[in-house]
Order: structure tokens, then C-alpha cells, then sequence
């Protein structure tokens, strides 16, 4: 059984135990979380000028939405703003700044009606981020910069936390990816060929959870825990903001949620820095 924490006051280290048996955590919004959907927002209108972003894709070419957010999402992901706020939402969530290490944050949209699913808009299968080289001590958290509803959101597959799912991990090497196929996200209109894992059996993908925070609310949940994107036909594009934190602590035990299925090459671990200098993992933690 998996359960939904709303707004818990139990320790960061009391709450990845429980993250890493399959729990997920909801928060309302905190000061910092609000600031940085407030810079996102800053972005994402000046990107889209005289027109409403949740509705634009009725009003513009399938293409040009997919340029306007091969621009708009770099943009976001590097602006050295993002590594300042990060730190000051850790602080809010009472996590220890020295142990603390994070990845970029990623702007996402997810558009209605199967306007543009593909490439840089990408609406994710049913997956764990463990397939794509996750560490098992990785904890996820997923912001709404925009209202959200059930028909816009993600979905959990709680039935298959600790249930294996074959898959194509096997295929999948992080190195290659960062080579090849995250640089052509932008080129993927209408379909996606890029190599990616899946689940290679039927699933039955209920009972599901979603989760539905105001915009600026977290949700956190482990990398090990099987999601997807929900088909979106809530007639709006959603715009979230996502990213994933390690505690140096759990890298170095090896403390994580179990590898039920994953088989994947290569780790993220390089891509994490340190919440109070951005400094990378140290060698002898990622070599772990």
C-alpha cells in the first residue's frame, strides 16, 4: 500500500525512509517554491508575448510551439537563478545545505489533446527514472508553475513498486543518451524515435494515485516509483517544473529504494551538485 503524506512535519531523514519504501510526500507551497514558479511564470510570458501560454498551442503551429520551447526551456534550466532558489527550498523543507545535492531543475509542459506529445514536450510512458540511470537514492519532486487538475497531472502505479516490470533498461546507457538523444529533443514533432525504456508487457496500471497541488505545492516521490504523464484533456498546456535531490549520506551506504528491475549502464550521479558551492559529488561517493 502506498500512502500520501500531506504537509508531514517528520524529518528529511525520516522521510526519504519512507520515500525509499514507496511513500509519497504532498507540501503546500513555501515561500521559495512560490518565488521560483514566479521566475518560471517571468520566463514562460515573455517567451509566448501578447499570447496566454496554457492556451497558445490553439493558436500557433505545432512547430513553432516546439522551437518557442527548444528556446524557453534551456533558458530556464541554466539561468543561474534556479541554483539560487533551489538552495533556499531545501532550507524550507529542513534538509541539511552540506548533505544536500541536486540536479538542474526542468521546466516541462505537457499540451492538451495530443497537440505535440514528442521531442521537447515529451509525455513520459509509464516508467521509473531508475530505468534511465537514477540512483536509488534519488528523491523527485514535481512543482505546478500553473493550476493544474486530474486530467493535466502525473499518475503513480503504486502495484508495481516492488513488483518487477520487464523493460528496456537493458538498452538504455546514460552516456550514449547525453550524446545523442537528449540534443535532438527539439527535432521530435510528431513521433519520437529515441531510445528509451519501457515497459515490454502489459500493465495494469490501477489503481492509480494523482496528486493535485496548488501551483508552487511539491510533490516528492522515489525515482524507483513507477509513473507517467496522464493524458492530458484538460483543454490547457501544463507548465511544471521538476527536479531530483541525493543526500550524500544515502549515496555513500548505498541506502535507497530496492532495484526491482533496472538494468540500465551509467548513473546521473556526475550531474548533482552541492547545495551550498555547486560542487559535484566527490569521486568516491559517485563511484559507489
Amino acid at each position: 500500500m502506498t500512502s500520501v503524506f500531506a504537509n508531514s512535519t517528520l524529518t528529511d531523514d525520516a522521510r526519504r525512509e519512507l520515500l525509499f519504501r514507496g511513500e509519497i510526500f504532498s507540501y503546500a507551497a513555501s515561500p521559495a517554491t512560490t518565488e521560483l514558479i514566479g521566475f518560471a511564470r517571468d520566463l514562460i510570458e515573455e517567451a509566448f508575448g501578447r499570447l496566454d501560454p496554457e492556451t497558445a498551442q490553439f493558436e500557433m503551429e505545432v512547430e513553432e510551439f516546439a522551437t518557442l520551447l527548444a528556446e524557453l526551456k534551456p533558458r530556464f534550466i541554466h539561468h543561474p537563478r534556479c541554483k539560487e532558489l533551489l538552495p533556499k527550498i531545501f532550507a524550507d523543507f529542513g534538509m541539511s545545505p552540506e548533505d544536500t545535492y541536486f540536479d538542474v531543475p526542468r521546466l516541462r509542459t505537457s499540451t492538451s489533446d495530443h497537440y505535440l506529445d514528442s521531442g521537447i514536450s515529451y509525455a513520459y510512458h509509464a516508467h521509473r527514472d531508475c530505468w534511465y540511470s537514477a540512483p536509488f537514492s534519488q528523491v523527485n519532486w514535481w512543482i505546478p508553475v500553473y493550476e493544474v487538475v486530474p486530467e493535466n497531472v502525473m499518475a503513480f502505479h503504486p502495484r508495481y513498486f516492488d513488483r518487477p516490470v520487464a523493460n528496456g533498461s537493458a538498452r538504455y546507457d546514460y552516456a550514449e543518451w547525453n550524446r545523442v538523444g537528449r540534443p535532438t529533443a527539439a527535432e521530435h514533432v510528431h513521433d519520437d524515435t529515441r531510445e528509451q525504456p519501457r515497459p515490454e508487457q502489459v500493465l495494469d496500471l490501477q489503481p492509480e494515485i494523482r496528486i493535485v497541488p496548488e501551483p508552487g505545492g511539491v510533490v516528492m516521490f522515489s525515482g524507483a516509483q513507477l509513473h507517467s504523464t496522464v493524458p492530458n484533456t484538460s483543454g490547457r498546456t501544463r507548465f511544471s517544473i521538476d527536479f531530483r535531490t541525493v543526500h550524500l549520506d544515502d549515496v555513500r551506504s548505498g541506502r535507497g529504494a530496492p532495484n526491482v528491475d533496472a538494468a540500465c549502464r551509467g548513473t546521473t550521479l556526475g550531474d548533482f551538485m552541492r547545495s551550498t558551492d555547486l560542487e559535484r559529488i566527490p569521486e568516491i561517493a559517485r563511484a559507489l
